[in-house]
C-alpha cells in the first residue's frame, strides 16, 4: 500500500496539488465575479423575506460592499472549484491505494461534489428561511428595536453556514470510502454512535449562531446522516475474511493437539 516516495517528494506533490487547487479556485472566483451582484441578491433572498416591512440590508461603512462582492464570488467560486479540489485531493491520498481502490476515484469525485450541492441547496433553501425568520422575529419583538442587517455580517454567517451544510452532508460519502478501505465498519459505528451526537452538538455550536434552533439545524443532520453511514458501511464496508481467520484457528487447534 506504501507508494515508495520519500518526505520531499511527498511535500512536492502536496505543494503541486495545493497549487492546482487555488488555481482552480481563482479561475472559478474570475468567472463568478462578473455575476457577484447576481449572486449576492440570491443568496440575500431568505433574510430579505424574514426582514419587517420597511427594512433592508444596510452596509455600514464605505468598502463593504465591494469586499461583500468579493466574497460571495469567492464562495460561488469555491462551489464551482469543488470538484477540481476533490479531484486534487484524490490524487495526492491515490499513490497510497491498492489498485482495486483507485477506481474509487471518479465515484468518490462525482458523489462528494453532488453530495456537497445536496448539503448547501438543503441549508439555503429550507433551513436559512426558518433560521433567519426565527432571528429576526426575535429581535424585532423587543420594543423599540428595528431590523438593518449589515449585508457584510450576514454573508459572513451565510457562507459559514451554507459551507457547514456542504460539509456535513459529506459524512456518508467519507464512511463509505473509509469503510471500503476497511478502517472502520458498520460494528464500530454503531459501537460509538453516542460521540456522533457529542460531535453533532460540538459543530453545531460552533458553526452556527448561539441559539438552539440554528444549532440544531446542523446537529440534526449531521446524526441523520451518521446512521445513514452505517447503513452504507453494512451494506458497502469491505467483507472480514472471518471465515479464513475461523479456519487457521482450526487447523491451529488441530496442530496443538
Amino acid at each position: 500500500m506504501s507508494d515508495g516516495m520519500a518526505l520531499p517528494e511527498h511535500l512536492g506533490e502536496l505543494r503541486k496539488r495545493l497549487m492546482i487547487s487555488a488555481g482552480s479556485w481563482l479561475v472559478a472566483f474570475l468567472g463568478c465575479y462578473g455575476f457577484g451582484e447576481t449572486l449576492f441578491e440570491a443568496i440575500a433572498a431568505p433574510v430579505r423575506q424574514a426582514l419587517p416591512e420597511g427594512s433592508s440590508l444596510v452596509f455600514i461603512n464605505a468598502t463593504e460592499p465591494f469586499f461583500t462582492i468579493l466574497k460571495v464570488s469567492a464562495l460561488a467560486g469555491l462551489v464551482v472549484a469543488f470538484p477540481v479540489i476533490i479531484w486534487q485531493i484524490w490524487n495526492f491520498i491515490a499513490p497510497a491505494l491498492y489498485g482495486h481502490e483507485k477506481r474509487l476515484a471518479i465515484p468518490f469525485v462525482f458523489f462528494s461534489s453532488l453530495c456537497f450541492g445536496i448539503g448547501t441547496y438543503f441549508g439555503f433553501t429550507l433551513v436559512f428561511p426558518m433560521i433567519f425568520t426565527f432571528l429576526v422575529t426575535y429581535g424585532t419583538d423587543i420594543g423599540g428595536i428595528s431590523a438593518m442587517l449589515s449585508m457584510g455580517s450576514y454573508l459572513t454567517l451565510a457562507s459559514r453556514l451554507l459551507i457547514a451544510f456542504g460539509l456535513v452532508f459529506e459524512l456518508p460519502i467519507v464512511i463509505f470510502f473509509l469503510a471500503r478501505l476497511g478502517v472502520v465498519d458498520h460494528k464500530w459505528l454503531s459501537k460509538n454512535r453516542k460521540f456522533s451526537l457529542l460531535v453533532a452538538v460540538i459543530i453545531g455550536a460552533v458553526l452556527t449562531p448561539p441559539d438552539i434552533f440554528s444549532q440544531a439545524s446542523i446537529a440534526v443532520p449531521f446524526i441523520v446522516l451518521y446512521e445513514v453511514g452505517i447503513i452504507v458501511a453494512r451494506l458497502f464496508g469491505k467483507e472480514k475474511k472471518v471465515a479464513a481467520e475461523d479456519d487457521d484457528e482450526i487447523e491451529t487447534n488441530e496442530d496443538s493437539s
